[in-house]
């Protein structure tokens, strides 16, 4: 198979982790530290893509925290919500090209509208070097 019929559901990873606009942010935090990952999508009460968490974000709950001595607030204060994602049909190479012109690490992967998976640098660079052999 080459690079030009794989699509993201080839590589996507299916079983992650979520957070709800109304999680905890130390909870979220402590979920992503303790799975060792490092952002995650936000989803609203019927299951819609509302935005995303990451290590950056994160990284502002911790210093508006300590700075003011407050408590951290909820995911809802701190998520991206310009959610870049992908289509679940979207090829291989035209993901590998988006990564290369963004800053982000991963894309939630959306099919009819509804979140289906991430798909994140690495594993596209997974894809490849199968394919490589």
């Amino acid at each position: 198979m080459n690079a030009t019929r794989l699509t993201a559901q080839d590589f996507m990873i299916t079983s992650i982790v979520t957070f709800s606009p109304d999680t905890e942010m130390m909870d979220a935090l402590h979920e992503l530290v303790s799975k060792e990952i490092s952002g995650a999508p936000v989803l609203d009460e019927r299951g819609n893509l509302v935005g995303l968490l990451t290590e950056r974000d994160c990284l502002g709950t911790v210093l508006t925290a300590g700075y003011h001595g407050e408590a951290a607030g909820r995911v809802a204060e701190y998520m991206s919500r310009d959610v870049v994602s992908v289509d679940a049909d979207a090829s291989l190479m035209d993901i590998a090209e988006r990564f290369s012109q963004t800053p982000y690490r991963r894309f939630p992967v959306m099919k009819n509208s509804r979140l289906v998976g991430l798909i994140s640098r690495r594993d596209v660079l997974r894809a490849v070097m199968s394919l490589a052999g």
